[in-house]
């Protein structure tokens, strides 16, 4: 048990010195797109109904360090406010497939060509979606425009502002799956035999079929996915099933899936699933039959960090910031948990107008969450400010005679729930 334990320990900790410094860097150029791309010039490129706003939409989400729980909202925000239907598909299927932050760790551990092959994928998934999606169906009618004046603009120092997002806001809302991610793939190292796959998964179809099965329901974010399909083809699953497991895991989960049926309607969210299982599918086929074998060989730079790409300072400097700000985050996740739910609230009467209500959202996870709920309910009538807490679910709305009916109907549309005003 003692030896199970300290392989445990060595193989988390090896993981961790493998993806810290590609990591830290993708945070960073998260910081820089939050700062000089933000949402308001986001929009500008998706409010069309033709292919052209599709292609913007899976290019502009391709970058974008979101993972399934931030790209929700963000995907329905863009369509209520103008984006057609196959825009914001194309982005919900782009955008938590990868981003720069899982792009550069997916380098660090699998090599640069599935580095490579991993965002043209989630392109062209998104591409493709989108446009299924939009054939057949009626231009939207845009009853109001892009209300870009609900837009948060970045004050103060910008370098802060993208530092604070960056190792913050950002790193705020997936620690939670990075670090699972990095637990999940150091107990398969250690539990799984490594002949396993080779010993009961004789055919590739079983392989692809065990890793799609696992995939839509489970919820790890583009980059937890990355140490997890590493260790799964050391222990000899195929390049192409872990290519599998790399888009369907971060782009389909239980809540995507409800929220997409919900906002989007039950036609689009078959055409979203078919388009991930069916793109990740051929994705796979064509690594294992059609390129080379040695492209996706990864044993040597998994088994040593002397590959001479990093200096040894860097790597465990990397590593020693990162655990520092898991720790860091991890406390504040704690803290929160003893504030959750401390306030009482009384249902929702119907046609009610209140002024300053207090209210108590669920489903609010991450800072896009927050961000999203603020900006659509300043957009109701009597509003004049919001405050939202994603950590605790308080939601405070400054406003006189607010329709509490309306309020409730935009967070049901986001794919949150109004438990109630707080009293």
């Amino acid at each position: 048990m003692l030896n199970y334990i300290n392989t445990f320990f060595s193989e988390l900790w090896h993981l961790t010195l493998e993806m810290a410094p590609y990591l830290m860097l993708g945070f960073l150029f998260a910081g820089v797109l939050h700062v000089w791309f933000p949402q308001h010039k986001v929009n500008r490129f998706m409010g069309k109904h033709n292919l052209r706003s599709v292609f913007n939409a899976s290019l502009i989400g391709v970058p974008l360090p979101l993972c399934s729980c931030g790209v929700i909202p963000a995907g329905v925000s863009f369509y209520k406010n103008g984006a057609s239907k196959g825009s914001a598909i194309s982005f919900m299927t782009s955008t938590p497939q990868t981003g720069v932050d899982s792009i550069l760790v997916t380098w660090s551990m699998l090599g640069l060509p599935l580095a490579l092959i991993r965002p043209v994928v989630a392109m062209i998934t998104g591409v493709f979606g989108g446009w299924w999606v939009n054939k057949g169906e009626k231009q939207k009618i845009i009853s109001k425009p892009l209300n870009e004046g609900s837009s948060q603009h970045i004050k103060g120092n910008k370098i802060v502002a993208m530092l604070r997002y960056a190792f913050i806001d950002f790193m705020a809302d997936i620690v939670k799956w990075l670090a699972l991610g990095l637990l999940l793939a150091a107990l398969i190292a250690v539990i799984v035999p490594d002949d396993f796959f080779s010993q009961h998964m004789t055919h590739p179809a079983y392989e692809y079929l065990f890793v799609i099965l696992a995939s839509i329901p489970l919820y790890v974010c583009a980059t937890a996915s990355v140490p997890i399909a590493a260790v799964l083809i050391l222990k000899g699953i195929s390049p192409g099933a872990a290519l599998v497991f790399l888009m369907a895991g971060p782009a389909t989960n239980a809540a995507t899936i409800t929220v997409i049926a919900q906002s989007l309607g039950r036609i689009s969210f078959i055409k979203y699933l078919i388009t991930i299982v069916v793109g990740a599918i051929a994705s796979g086929l064509i690594i294992d039959y059609l390129l080379p074998s040695s492209w996706f060989a990864i044993e040597k730079s998994m088994q040593t960090h002397e590959h001479g790409i990093l200096p040894e300072w860097l790597i465990y400097s990397s590593a020693t910031i990162l655990i520092l700000l898991i720790v860091y985050h991890f406390m504040k996740i704690l803290g929160n948990l003893f504030n959750k739910g401390k306030f009482k609230t009384r249902e929702v009467v119907a046609g009610e107008k209140l002024d300053n209500p207090n209210l108590h959202v669920a489903g609010m996870d991450c800072k896009h969450c927050k961000m999203n709920i603020e900006k659509h309910l300043k957009q109701i009538d009597g509003v004049e400010s919001v405050e939202a807490n994603e950590n605790t679910g308080y939601v405070a709305v400054q406003g006189k005679n607010v329709p509490i009916d309306s309020v409730q109907q935009q967070v049901k549309d986001l794919g949150y729930k109004l438990e109630g005003v707080i009293v």
